[in-house]
């Protein structure tokens, strides 16, 4: 006996099966239209008695002027045939509402033992197909769309039969051949061939390549979303010395094996409160870059509220990105991000300084980033405000909350957020066909390959390649997991002594976690936030649903523009 939990069908029993069996494929219904529904109940043998008896009283009227009885019938004849009518019109519209809705459910079969994945999709008029193992992405017309839909669980006469009131029996024969050269090219229904590639990734020897430094634990903003507690990240406030800093760069070096390129961020809080030690840093990771064979990232996250002209043009030298904080529209950002004191409008004081950054880089290696929330679910035109100002680099994000706070984003909410994308999405297309466009962080992908295997299998490194030093010296996994003590990894005196918490990080991929496994956009947001995962479900290997649903959109966004931009 085959064991086909395991391995799946191969070829030769496919064909069997639907020989035996026919297809696996629902078949379509047209919707009834309600006077359809009603013309059938009058034909329920006691309406007939009803009309039967309607018919004599209405022969009779006149001699015995029985009218109330006579319009008794009547009224009891309407109210039953509608009542049965609506009753039936509202059983099948539901039935064929979860028709489509089923149909749009792409089943994940396993063939000869592999694992086969194609998602398609319609966005902005364009009929999109992504082969998820391979990467590959095809735009194509109406009739391969609809042919390939079936292709996997019918027969080309099948397939005929099925389609045979849209389009004409050489159409279907043509689609039919284009998959199939495609699936022979291997770029379409493609073997996952990554699977077994990740036990010896988790097998690598571990090589630190990024720090994120919190320079300070203090902030001169009061953003109510702030996951950090105003930057005290549920400790005390305090600011990274020198000392403890230059420890933590000649870790980073000593643990980063023959890699070359170290990033750097500083991060806080706000790290301008502590600028100082950052310039102080920044000599000393310099001065040690020649003599170990390495070259420093630096990366500065501010608020802006400190930036000066002294402090940006130390930045512009030896920051190769800026990322500068800033919500959108005036009234929404000084909604979520207001000053300590309310000591003014945080916009005011930090727009005229942040277009000043993003003309002195070139409108390049620089990003401002947002945060939207359930206050601003129409945050596009928070994205389009910031590309009317002048901005060419932008990152709108989705809070991340507990549903407990009134900014969260709610369930409910999910759909207006897709609907958000898809409007942010299409302006953009016109934008950069007008030649005024903008780069939208979350709808920029490389389909040429993009990241490396392990990167699109783990992420973002966290616990293991990347890691967060606080202030006093400690090790957590990221920035998210300060102060939280059960992430607690070791500190820049002793090294890492909780090499069990890097293993865990190291195990955490794209297979080891359930609603991974089957996700066409696994491969794009490698599995997601570790942290986000752990605050919603109090471990590392699931994942936050609300951001799964954002991100797929995301990935469908993203893949659209690249289709539209190269539709000439």
């Amino acid at each position: 006996m085959n064991n086909y939990f395991n391995s799946g069908l191969n070829d030769e029993e496919v064909i069997k099966s639907r020989k035996k069996y026919g297809s696996n494929s629902i078949t379509e219904k047209k919707q009834n239209k309600f006077i359809d529904f009603l013309l059938d109940a009058l034909a329920d043998p006691i309406i007939k008695i009803l009309l039967i008896a309607l018919a004599i009283k209405l022969v009779f009227l006149f001699k015995d002027f029985d009218l109330f009885e006579t319009l008794g019938i009547v009224i009891a004849i309407f109210v039953a045939t509608f009542i049965s009518s609506l009753s039936e019109y509202g059983s099948e519209k539901a039935f064929n509402k979860m028709q489509e809705d089923a149909s749009k459910i792409k089943c994940k079969v396993k063939r000869n033992g592999k694992l086969e994945m194609v998602h398609q999709y319609k966005n902005n008029g364009y009929n999109i197909v992504l082969d998820v193992n391979s990467g590959a992405v095809h735009v194509v017309d109406d009739v391969v769309y609809d042919t390939l839909e079936l292709y996997e669980d019918n027969t080309l006469e099948e397939i005929i039969e099925k389609l045979e009131e849209k389009y004409p029996d050489y159409s279907v024969r043509e689609a039919y051949s284009e998959i199939t050269e495609l699936k022979e090219a291997g770029q379409l229904f493609t073997e996952d061939i990554y699977e077994n590639y990740i036990d010896s990734f988790k097998d690598r020897p571990t090589v630190v390549k990024a720090l994120c430094l919190h320079i300070a634990h203090d902030c001169n903003l009061a953003c109510k979303y702030c996951f950090a507690e105003e930057g005290e990240y549920h400790g005390r406030r305090a600011l990274m010395s020198f000392e403890v800093g230059k420890k933590a760069l000649d870790f980073l070096v000593a643990n980063s094996g023959s890699r070359r390129n170290l990033e750097v961020d500083f991060f806080g809080g706000e790290p301008t409160m502590n600028f100082e030690v950052v310039k102080q840093l920044v000599e000393y990771g310099r001065s040690i870059e020649e003599a170990n064979n390495k070259k420093f990232r630096f990366t500065l996250t501010t608020n802006g509220i400190l930036l000066n002209d002294d402090i940006l043009e130390f930045a512009n030298k030896e920051m190769s990105n800026i990322v500068l904080s800033i919500d959108g529209r005036k009234e929404i950002n000084d909604l979520m991000r207001p000053t300590r004191n309310n000591h003014g409008s945080s916009y005011d004081i930090i727009m005229p300084k942040f277009k000043k950054v993003a003309e002195s880089r070139n409108q390049m290696n620089y990003y401002v980033r947002g945060t939207f929330t359930h206050n601003n679910l129409d945050f596009s035109k928070d994205v389009f405000h910031l590309a009317d100002e002048g901005f060419e680099q932008i990152s709108v994000e989705p809070v991340v909350a507990q549903p407990t706070d009134s900014y969260a984003i709610r369930e409910e909410d999910i759909p207006t957020i897709l609907e958000q994308y898809d409007i942010l999405a299409k302006e953009l297309v016109k934008r950069k066909k007008q030649g005024n466009g903008f780069n939208f962080f979350h709808f920029m992908i490389d389909l040429n390959g993009g990241p490396c295997v392990a990167k699109r299998l783990s992420g973002c490194g966290s616990g293991c390649e990347y890691l967060a030093v606080t202030p006093w010296g400690d090790f957590y996994p990221c920035h998210q997991f300060v102060g939280n003590e059960d992430f607690l990894m070791g500190n820049v005196d002793e090294g890492i002594i909780r090499n069990d918490i890097v293993e865990e990080f190291k195990s955490c991929n794209v297979y080891s976690k359930e609603k991974c496994k089957n996700c066409f956009a696994k491969f794009f947001c490698s599995g997601g936030c570790a942290a986000n995962s752990y605050n919603f479900h109090g471990n590392i290997n699931d994942a936050y649903d609300v951001g799964c649903e954002l991100q797929r959109k995301r990935v469908e966004c993203a893949i659209m523009i690249k289709a539209a931009l190269a539709d000439k």
